[in-house]
């Protein structure tokens, strides 16, 4: 059982407002001689040295981050994103207008000055796989970045002097993952500019190290060393480091630093240090200003914005949940409804009654999720506490009205008697899984509940509970995935789905799983042993008329007697379950790619499908008894029917509607999903923390939360939601919480962030220089072949454009070295444009040529990169290795796995690229594939005689996989895989380390997100592994800044020694074909005559 953890009034009180502590969250600090600019509420400001009043800098709605002072002071380089993307700006000092200087699409992110006064940035815009980004200068002018030779940088600065960078290689993906000890946990880089040789700074105990600056000869940098992240210095002419800060409770979070001063950002303060005395002082300051983001506001309730629909049962009306609260629209009369109307409560789940006159939904106003039942209107509420406090997930409510069945985080199925309060626990599933399909269906007369469950083998069953006994039968047998029973409303027969084709896709987690199609067919279960299957062959014959009952008795008053009838209706459900499991019958419905079942009236049902290649799933609706489907619609990402079968909530492209189920949709069933909500921010910020806390308590993989304090840590950074002004601010706390459980893929992004329109900005799919005051075409990005989705502007046949031409004019613009093309290029991508070209800086004889910008260069970049390291591979091997890269294990690793492996099985042995994998899946058809080994051969009477292996696809010589410190999760578990097989030699880093499995952790009220991991990796000694430390290398080789610079790849090279060292004992000779086979025989003396 979880360890619970609750918190009472007296904790949410604990920590009294306290106006002398200034305003918290403040982050991003820089410095000059007098005064610290930093990011609050997602804008910049400014305050003296001495704290007091803010002087606001910006008011931007897109993104502020990453502000940096020049030398003098006198101006500030930072990163927003006012056109929708991430671009270096600049702002004098004392405040004005941003000027934009960088304009390429892709990320530009501010790290400080050069000592000639450009503007150092890291940029995506050259991204490859073992480069995701660069560094850059520009001149506050504008103009055309130049790259620095450092091949890939994250967090840098340059020394005063001009003769070194100190950096880290690349950026975290978990930032504040404590007492991390992966393959990201990086020392500073600092190489000299001149001779490109690199010192580290000192890892003891493989702690990360980040953010360096530097005052002096000295770079000042964090280290999580004793697992608080203070601040170290290393001097780069002594090398030797020092701890400046001892720190114990948070960590310090960003610095920057000016003459014999830093400023760091640690427990929600700003502090400043004098580097002679190495004491700190917080500095208060207090923001003041129009933080408009925060205050109350309407908002629009739309309809791809609602989720969790529901029906009333008369059809008149549907009820969602959008942002927390309850909606309920009509299909015709009236107007929407907000039933709760509450920013600080998460309402979820809401459900209507079967007679249409009560609302459920789950609700946390109690500081826990209850089941809160109302009447239609939302007043006369009623709560009920539920056992397991927790996260709850679909209801159902008894046809008669008085139990609602729901599952829970745990996959525990619950039911609770309204009348009593009482709750009952019905079953369990038998493993986590990303889909909650474990979902109780209530039978027509409220006895039992059915449902689909997991068996030990991963295929499911469908299980009948009884309310009155408490007893659970499988209904059917284990050779078949059984999914979505469905009743039907005379109780008479259950339906299902089910796939005998299932196979590897019970390995829902495995890369294996990816090819096998799968397909369900429809089956009806005969409930009683004197029922009858409802597709029992018919004859049409006469029958002897019977006499009417009753025709000579006295009539009795309709309207009297109409309860009586209604309930009278609701004839029990009768269940023989001796031999239930023969009585599931077939029916006439094609196998095909079945997602769910959806109750329709009597002997009615709705199927929906997967059709390939078409958006949306096709429904048809069922007749049992005639064993006919017809097309109901098609295109629906949603459908919820009535208790009765009459009616339909759908969601479609065009929005919802409610139509009735006896026949297709029409266009008067839209329904006008048209609402306003009224939102208080700072109400939701405190419940989205709370909820994200309750996240980590519930759905993480164990239930200790690796240990931590929890309560304790609630009421460490609770306090700090009082000074959010701004969605961003609340992802920053969330997300410092949620590192307090030391774990990776603990993701914290996303919710109500204002709409910034995006400007897109066209691409040529080329390099630049500058030659001559014009740009020159250094390089033009092709796609290579076999690339169908691959564009490149400049490389289709017939435009004759060609490496080393000038680009002299842009859409009618002349284009001159002080412009930055990419300006130019606004409003471009994907649209055709008119650009001039020529052999020489000069328009005479140039050429107009017409072409259509990309929107996007990776995958030109990306292939680019992979051809280029085959190509290497082949002339360092003469031909003998193969190189396959594996971006991911996910469908484009799958995809790049088989198109690069098989196609190359002619060769000795291969070299495995999966640097950068950004994991997915378990890569087990990889490894089962790279583990095969031939067991004999066909001969093949052409050609040469040249015979086959058996099995025929592999490649049979040494394996070699190259991993670094961007290859994690589904790329930590591959190598760990590869190591396990002993299928060869590993080179390269460390991995990441963060081997967990991720899946519905749910959204916050806002939609935001933030996930707690739900399936932790131990290995077959039973210990747990990989999280938090990573595959190290056989052979361990780091990406030399020297050695790039020169063009060289290390790791590849090193890996293709191996392989080639490996292949002079490991090849593979394929062994000829023997002399043909004599097997013609026949006794002595067969052809003598009389012998017959």
């Amino acid at each position: 059982m979880r360890k619970k953890y609750f918190l009472g009034i007296a904790l949410l009180a604990m920590v009294p407002l306290m106006a002398q502590e200034g305003t918290l969250l403040l982050r991003e600090p820089t410095l000059t001689n007098n005064a610290v600019a930093f990011v609050y509420a997602n804008d910049l400001w400014k305050a003296p040295l001495t704290g007091g009043t803010a002087q606001r800098l910006t008011s931007g709605l897109g993104n502020e981050s990453d502000p940096k002072f020049s030398k003098d002071g006198q101006w500030i380089a930072f990163t927003a994103e006012y056109d929708g993307n991430s671009d270096v700006y600049l702002i004098p000092a004392s405040g004005g207008t941003p000027k934009r200087i960088t304009f390429h699409p892709s990320m530009d992110e501010v790290q400080g000055w050069t000592p000639e006064g450009n503007i150092l940035f890291r940029s995506t815009r050259n991204a490859r796989p073992t480069m995701t980004s660069q560094f850059f200068t520009v001149s506050p002018n504008g103009g055309l970045p130049q790259a620095l030779e450092i091949p890939r940088g994250a967090y840098g600065s340059i020394s005063a002097n001009g003769s070194h960078i100190a950096y880290t290689p690349i950026t975290s993906w978990d930032p504040e993952w404590r007492n991390y000890r992966g393959g990201q946990a990086m020392p500073i880089w600092i190489v000299d500019l001149s001779t490109y040789e690199l010192t580290t700074t000192p890892q003891l105990d493989q702690e990360r190290h980040l953010y360096p600056v530097w005052s002096g000869d000295k770079v000042y940098y964090l280290s999580e060393r004793d697992y608080t992240s203070n601040i170290w210095s290393f001097d780069i002419n002594t090398k030797t480091e020092e701890q400046i800060t001892f720190h114990k409770k948070f960590d310090v979070k960003n610095l920057d630093a000016f003459g014999d001063q830093l400023v760091y950002e640690q427990g929600g303060q700003l502090h400043l240090l004098d580097l002679t005395t190495k004491e700190s002082q917080p500095l208060t300051i207090t923001v003041k200003g129009d933080l408009n983001f925060s205050r109350e506001r309407w908002e629009d309730v739309t309809a791809d914005a609602v989720t969790n629909p529901n029906i009333s049962p008369n059809g008149k009306r549907a009820i969602f949940e959008y942002r927390g609260d309850i909606f309920t629209f009509p299909k015709e009369e009236g107007s929407w409804r907000n039933l709760t109307q509450s920013s600080g409560v998460a309402d979820r789940y809401p459900i209507w009654s079967p007679k249409g006159d009560k609302i459920a939904w789950f609700s946390d106003a109690s500081g826990e999720y209850q089941l809160v039942v109302s009447d239609q209107y939302g007043q006369n509420q009623k709560s009920y506490p539920l056992e397991n406090p927790t996260f709850y997930f679909k209801p159902d409510w008894s046809p008669n009205g008085q139990y609602i069945a729901y599952t829970d985080t745990d996959y525990n199925m619950w039911y609770i008697d309204l009348k009593t309060g009482n709750v009952t626990k019905v079953d369990t599933d038998r493993y986590a899984h990303p889909n909650r399909t474990m979902n109780p269906v209530w039978s027509p007369d409220s006895r039992w509940i059915t449902y689909e469950k997991q068996q030990d083998s991963h295929f499911k069953a469908i299980f009948v509970y009884d309310t009155q006994t408490g007893k659970t039968v499988q209904v059917t047998e284990g050779t078949a995935d059984a999914t979505s029973p469905v009743w039907d409303v005379s109780g008479e027969y259950l339906y299902f789905l089910a796939s005998t084709d299932y196979g590897l896709a019970s390995g829902w987690l495995d890369m294996s799983s990816y090819d096998p199609s799968i397909t369900r067919s429809l089956y009806a279960l005969v409930l009683s042993a004197s029922g009858k299957a409802p597709n029992l062959p018919e004859t049409d014959e006469e029958m002897p008329q019977k006499e009417e009952e009753g025709k000579d008795k006295g009539s009795k008053s309709k309207k009297n007697d109409k309860k009586e009838d209604e309930e009278a209706s609701v004839k029990p459900v009768l269940i023989d379950f001796s031999n239930i499991q023969d009585r599931v019958v077939s029916l006439d419905l094609p196998a095909r790619n079945y997602q769910f079942l959806q109750p329709g009236t009597e002997k009615k049902v709705f199927v929906a499908e997967t059709i390939p290649n078409e958006r949306g799933l096709k429904v048809h609706s069922y007749d049992v008894a005639e064993e006919k489907a017809t097309d109901f619609t098609d295109g629906i990402s949603a459908m919820v029917t009535s208790d009765s079968g009459a009616y339909a909530l759908l969601k479609k492209a065009s929005g919802w509607m409610i139509t009735e189920s006896k026949g297709a949709p029409k266009p008067e069933d839209n329904l006008n999903i048209d609402a306003k909500i009224k939102v208080d921010p700072q109400a939701e910020y405190a419940q989205i923390f709370k909820e994200g806390w309750r996240y980590m308590r519930d759905f993480l993989y164990v239930n200790n939360v690796h240990g931590a304090p929890w309560d304790k840590v609630y009421s460490w950074y609770q306090p700090w939601i009082k000074h959010v002004r701004h969605r961003t601010d609340l992802n920053y706390v969330v997300d410092i919480l949620s590192g307090e459980v030391a774990i990776g893929h603990s993701y914290v992004s996303g919710g109500d962030m204002p709409n910034v329109d995006r400007v897109p900005v066209g691409l040529l799919g080329a390099d630049f220089d500058i030659v001559d005051g014009h740009y020159q075409i250094k390089k033009i990005y092709t796609g290579e072949q076999w690339n169908p989705d691959l564009r490149s502007p400049l490389a289709m046949p017939g435009l004759d454009v060609k490496e080393g031409d000038y680009l002299m004019v842009v859409n009618g613009t002349p284009l001159t070295a002080d412009q930055n093309i990419y300006e130019l290029l606004a409003q471009t991508a994907d649209r055709t444009i008119n650009i001039t070209v020529n052999g020489t800086p000069s328009m005479a004889n140039a050429k107009m040529v017409t072409v259509k910008p990309v929107a996007n260069e990776y995958q030109l970049r990306y292939m680019d990169w992979v051809e280029s390291n085959r190509d290497k591979v082949d002339k360092l091997s003469n031909g003998k290795l193969a190189y396959v890269y594996i971006p991911n294990t996910s469908g484009n690793g799958f995809s790049s796995f088989n198109k690069y492996y098989f196609s190359q099985q002619d060769k000795k042995g291969v070299i495995l690229d999966e640097r950068n994998n950004g994991g997915g899946s378990a890569a087990d058809y990889m490894i089962d594939i790279m583990a095969r080994e031939p067991i004999g051969y066909f001969n093949s009477k052409a050609n040469d005689n040249r015979p086959w292996t058996s099995p025929i696809a592999g490649i049979w010589g040494p394996k070699v996989m190259i991993i670094n410190e961007r290859a994690g999760s589904g790329g930590d578990l591959l190598p760990f895989m590869f190591k396990e097989k002993d299928l060869g030699t590993l080179v390269g880093t460390r991995t990441w380390g963060g081997l967990v499995g991720t899946w519905d952790t749910p959204r916050f009220i806002d939609g935001g997100r933030m996930v707690a991991p739900r399936g932790g990796f131990y290995n077959t000694k039973g210990e747990w592994d990989v999280e938090g430390k990573g595959i190290a290398p056989d052979i361990e080789v780091i990406q030399s800044p020297k050695e790039i610079v020169k063009g060289k790849d290390p790791q590849l090279e090193r890996a293709v020694k191996e392989a080639l060292r490996l292949l002079e004992t490991e090849e593979f000779i394929m062994k000829p074909e023997p002399q043909a086979p004599v097997r013609w025989k026949r006794p002595e003396g067969y052809d003598q005559e009389g012998n017959d």
